[in-house]
């Protein structure tokens, strides 16, 4: 039997999931709930979908076997006491970027379990990847619900929740250095004497086309690049610019500074 699910925060990644949850099912409309600030973002996630929403906590919780965090991390401090008890017994996924298990388990004690989740924009169109993590080992029913929920956004691994930070810093992170490169690679393109547009999908299109190559030909991005590196050729040129600028370090110490930042969110 599907369970109800109530969503506490209606933003992007919360309407991403909703949309995501009806269209792949088994969910329908009337088995999704949601609340979230006085801003208008329930009442217009429940227009465009379909699904019930309330300010009354007591209707939030009724019926709800799953609540799913969606809320932004520091709103989490302003959720009602009253929320300890009426969360008894329920499960709890949460999406709070830098929010440990040990401070969910704070606000929810009575649960019945928590999983901590780290997803990315690109799951906004399906497209995205998240890990996760529970509080405590999971029963097949679970997971399964778990997995159903995640597979909205796109796909799902589960780790030990030691390493979400440093997935905060590939994946969760992640999309906004591509599209860092995407503009350097556009920028790139203007300065060597191309229209701002064609750089633009040029670069675009490069890096789209180079991602479904590696997932269709599944050799390593290393292997890739050779096949395309001629000796004394256009790319081995640009390739030596990125080794002497120290492109791969740079890369690195990102994804070092975004899984310390996550670190140090979590104060732990």
């Amino acid at each position: 039997m599907k369970p109800r699910l109530a969503f506490i925060g209606a933003g992007r990644m919360a309407g991403a999931m909703v949309r995501g949850l009806l269209k792949t099912g088994p969910w329908n409309a009337e088995d999704i709930v949601c609340t979230g600030a006085r801003d208008g973002t329930a009442e217009a996630l429940s227009e465009d979908t379909g699904i019930r929403f309330t300010y009354d906590w007591k209707v939030f919780f009724k019926d709800a076997q799953w609540v799913i965090l969606a809320c932004k991390p520091q709103q989490l401090k302003e959720l009602p006491e009253s929320l300890s008890e009426l969360s008894s017994g329920r499960r709890v996924l949460s999406i709070l970027a830098g929010t440990t298990l040990g401070r969910l388990k704070k606000v929810f004690p009575g649960t019945a379990n928590i999983v901590r989740t780290m997803p990315n924009t690109p799951g906004m169109i399906g497209a995205g990847i998240s890990a996760y993590s529970p509080l405590h080992p999971m029963n097949e029913e679970d997971e399964q619900v778990v997995r159903a929920i995640l597979s909205a956004l796109g796909e799902a691994v589960s780790m030990d929740e030691h390493f979400l930070d440093a997935v905060t810093g590939v994946s969760g992170s992640g999309p906004a250095y591509v599209f860092e490169f995407i503009a350097a690679l556009r920028d790139g393109g203007v300065a060597a004497g191309l229209d701002e547009a064609t750089a633009y999908k040029l670069a675009l299109k490069t890096v789209q086309g180079a991602a479904a190559l590696l997932e269709a030909v599944p050799e390593t991005p290393e292997t890739h690049r050779n096949w395309v590196s001629s000796p004394g050729g256009t790319t081995l040129a640009g390739l030596k610019v990125m080794e002497d600028a120290g492109f791969r370090g740079i890369i690195k110490e990102t994804v070092a500074a975004a899984t310390k930042r996550s670190k140090e969110l979590s104060g732990e």
